[in-house]
């Protein structure tokens, strides 16, 4: 084996793709390697990286691939090391029979960046066919009154190989009487012939064996031999000559017997004796014989016996025409007995296996043969299932078939399919044999439980009974018997702080979720976990669920009044100037309630008053109000009893009680509201130690010491609520504080700080509004436009 580049390969500059790509293939020469026929698998041919000039590995970095026309890859590259091997082991006259030379055209494909290089092998032939003649033994009758020089024909050998080691000369034995002479037909192809030394003398030689040697031009050269036997005859100008030296024809098997096969004819151009013709069998067999009677004067060939194709397919006989100086000519005639479509197809079954578990690869499910007496397309067969069925048959050697699972089987869907196995043949008229096979498939556990629903969604109202059944889960099983059987459990909780073992049970039979204990909906609104579903098959599979549970609440908290708390140690009084105008805000009532939704949406009722129409409360969020002009009449201490109900079923309430004291203005002093102190006494008293204070300097220094006093007694007050505090006596306290708020009241407002004491430390227990020194005109018309604040707390 030798192996080159005959041209390398052009330099290109990719500039545009497309156009340098086709000029690259319109242009260049392709490259040319060269290989011997036979020459072993893996042999190395060359290496492209250098013929293509790349470099070590850009081969793979380019995404080289060798491309042919042909269907067989004979060639094989090695990517990373650029070398190039032959594939296979090539036949030169397998791929291109006479036709030279032998060129093997492939492209290399460079993918990144996309070109193509052309590029061909050659393959080269080597001498490894011999010449060799069609019929070993050639039969001549040469008559001996031939004159020297004349020429006979002589049947040509044939040589597969091409060029040098194709046939090149022919050789005969040798003797006196003969030599052979070359000739060229033109078409490269030569044959003999025998040329006449001397005359024939029969008497003295009637016949010669020769042998005809032709020889190749290989090195060494090769041979065939073929053996030449000359028969010398007598004069006799015309031997007969049939009409067609070779007969061939057909004959049913059902022929009826003394019907004609064939007629033969043969004719003599001698005149007389020598001119009339018998026909005759030559060398026929026992066989023959008892099957065909052939006329000798018509040459017509008659059936004697029943043709059997079943017992001979092919007879071949052999006629001769002897004219009466004793020259013949012989034809053959082969008879070839066509079958008759008479016999039907047979399926012969060898195994079957049932049942067929399901999910299994591809399984044999059946081997059977079919046979057919009958041959020809009398004796195809066409073998056949239903279109709808996951089979398909496979054949095999000696008419066997195996009927073989396309894929796996689902026994959720067909437990059992019908097979109709049809077998036709395809004579005329066709015949076809049914054969049905019933196939069980049995159960493996391949589905996992379903639930009916990814997640669920329970309610349950808060304050439950334990025990109490709160929903389901359900999941089934398309599998049977023990792989259907399904349980159920609870999983582990993603929230590990989720006491879920002591919330909710499950029943592992039927999926069942109970509750544990009671649920509080104002601990726990909401929890989640998830359900397995496991099968009892082997493997076991299984399946998860999520499932939430929403506690739903119940009106099971009464409203909680905040301000003013109501615990009854220490009462606190609301401060409302006489001169306030209808709608005047005296204080704001907070509450909450622990429940949720309606039930805890709040609101307010006055339930009674000490002057009913004097005050008024704001249902949705509190505000008590003055809801008239306030005049000298009205009493100076007002005490209201206000009403909180929530909106749930049934509702549930609280009650709260407002002390509210009338006061001129906030720079006379107050007094505590005792229940045994009659209101006017206290009043007169007020008005005239107020009138003293004023009218002496000496009032300061009292004002002072009444404001420690009062301080004093705050301190020693043990309310239990940040609202209740008591109205010290003397003058106006002045730990008053101005703040300015932006929540449900529009306007500022003063505060008054109540000190807690009793621990000696200052703690602010609630701010409560009092008029300012300076009541603008506008005040009612203000509040009135302020939109109440509304939130769980009942604002």
């Amino acid at each position: 084996m030798e192996a080159g580049v005959e041209c390398p390969v052009q330099k290109r500059q990719v500039l545009f793709l497309c156009i340098c790509l086709g000029m690259s293939l319109a242009g260049a020469e392709p490259l040319r390697y060269f290989v011997a026929e036979e020459t072993e698998r893996g042999a190395f041919l060359t290496n492209l990286a250098k013929d293509l000039r790349l470099g070590v590995g850009e081969l793979t970095a380019r995404g080289t691939r060798i491309i042919s026309d042909q269907n067989m890859q004979f060639l094989l590259l090695n990517s990373l090391t650029g070398d190039l091997f032959l594939n296979e082991k090539l036949d030169r006259e397998e791929l291109c029979g006479p036709r030279e030379p032998c060129v093997l055209p492939f492209q290399l494909l460079l993918e990144k960046p996309f070109q193509i290089f052309r590029a061909e092998l050659w393959v080269r032939d080597i001498n490894d066919h011999s010449p060799i003649f069609l019929d070993r033994e050639i039969s001549l009758k040469i008559l001996e009154s031939a004159t020297p020089g004349a020429a006979f024909l002589l049947e040509s050998a044939q040589d597969s190989d091409v060029g040098t080691n194709s046939l090149s000369n022919y050789t005969i034995s040798p003797n006196a009487y003969f030599h052979i002479k070359v000739h060229d037909s033109g078409e490269g192809n030569i044959y003999p012939e025998l040329v006449l030394n001397q005359e024939l003398d029969r008497e003295d030689i009637p016949e010669l064996s020769l042998a005809l040697t032709a020889l190749d031009g290989g090195s060494p050269p090769r041979s065939g031999t073929a053996l030449v036997r000359i028969t010398v005859v007598d004069i006799n100008d015309n031997a007969p000559e049939f009409v067609q030296s070779f007969y061939k024809v057909q004959a049913p098997e059902n022929s009826p017997v003394g019907s004609m096969v064939v007629s033969v004819s043969a004719r003599d151009l001698d005149t007389g004796s020598n001119g009339e013709i018998a026909y005759a069998f030559f060398y026929a067999t026992e066989r023959i014989l008892k099957t065909f009677q052939l006329n000798p004067t018509s040459g017509n060939l008659y059936l004697k016996a029943q043709l059997d194709y079943e017992a001979i397919q092919t007879y071949t006989l052999t006629i001769q025409a002897k004219d009466g100086g004793g020259l013949s000519g012989k034809c053959t005639v082969v008879v070839e007995v066509t079958d008759v479509n008479d016999n039907q197809p047979e399926l012969l079954l060898s195994s079957l296996t049932n049942p067929i578990a399901e999910n299994s690869p591809e399984t044999v499910v059946a081997v059977f043969r079919i046979r057919d007496r009958d041959s020809g397309n009398n004796g195809k067969t066409v073998c056949s299932i239903q279109d709808d069925l996951p089979f398909i048959l496979k054949p095999s050697v000696e008419s066997f078939y195996t009927l073989v699972t396309e894929k796996p089987l689902d026994r959720e869907r067909n437990t059992d399919y019908n097979i109709t196995i049809t077998v036709t043949d395809l004579g005329t008229p066709r015949l076809k044999t049914e054969y049905n096979i019933t196939v069980l498939v049995s159960d493996v556990n391949d589905n996992a439980p379903a639930f009916t629903q990814s997640s669920y969604t329970l309610f349950v109202r808060e304050n439950n009974s334990p025990a109490l059944h709160i929903g389901s889960v359900s999941a089934t099983d398309r599998d049977s018997g023990t792989n259907a059987q399904v349980i159920y459990s609870l999983l582990p909780p993603q929230d590990t702080h989720l006491p879920l073992a002591s919330l909710v049970s499950i029943n592992a039979d039927n999926g069942h979720l109970f509750a544990l204990r009671s649920l509080d909906y104002e601990a726990l609104q909401a929890f989640e976990f998830r359900v397995g579903a496991t099968d009892r098959g082997s493997p076991a599979l299984s399946s998860e669920a999520l499932v939430r549970v929403l506690v739903l609440d119940a009106n099971d908290n009464s409203p909680f009044v905040l301000y003013p708390l109501q615990n009854g140690s220490a009462l606190c009084t609301e401060l409302v100037p006489r001169a306030a105008e209808p709608g005047y805000l005296v204080t704001k009532m907070v509450a909450v309630d622990g429940d949720s939704g309606q039930n805890a949406w709040l609101s307010f009722q006055l339930l009674k008053a000490t002057e009913p129409g004097l005050f008024g409360v704001w249902a949705h969020n509190g505000e008590v109000r003055t809801a008239r002009l306030l005049s000298e009449r009205d009493a100076a201490k007002h005490r209201l009893l206000v009403l909180v109900k929530d909106n749930g079923e049934p509702p549930r309430s609280a009650t709260a009680t407002l002390h509210v004291l009338l006061v001129d203005g906030f720079s006379k002093p107050y007094l505590p509201l005792p229940e045994a102190a009659p209101a006017q006494a206290q009043a007169d008293s007020l008005t005239v130690y107020l009138v003293v204070a004023l009218a002496s300097v000496s009032s300061l220094f009292l004002f002072s010491v009444l404001l420690f006093v009062a301080v004093r007694l705050c301190r020693r007050s043990r309310a239990a609520s940040v609202g209740g505090c008591s109205v010290p006596e003397g003058p106006f306290p002045g730990h008053l504080v101005d703040v300015s708020g932006t929540g449900t009241l529009s306007q500022s407002y003063q505060y008054e700080v109540c000190l807690s004491g009793g621990s000696g430390t200052n703690e602010f227990k609630f701010l409560k509004p009092i008029i300012p020194n300076f009541l603008p005109q506008n005040t009612g018309r203000e509040v009135e436009e302020n939109p109440p604040f509304q939130n769980n707390l009942g604002f």
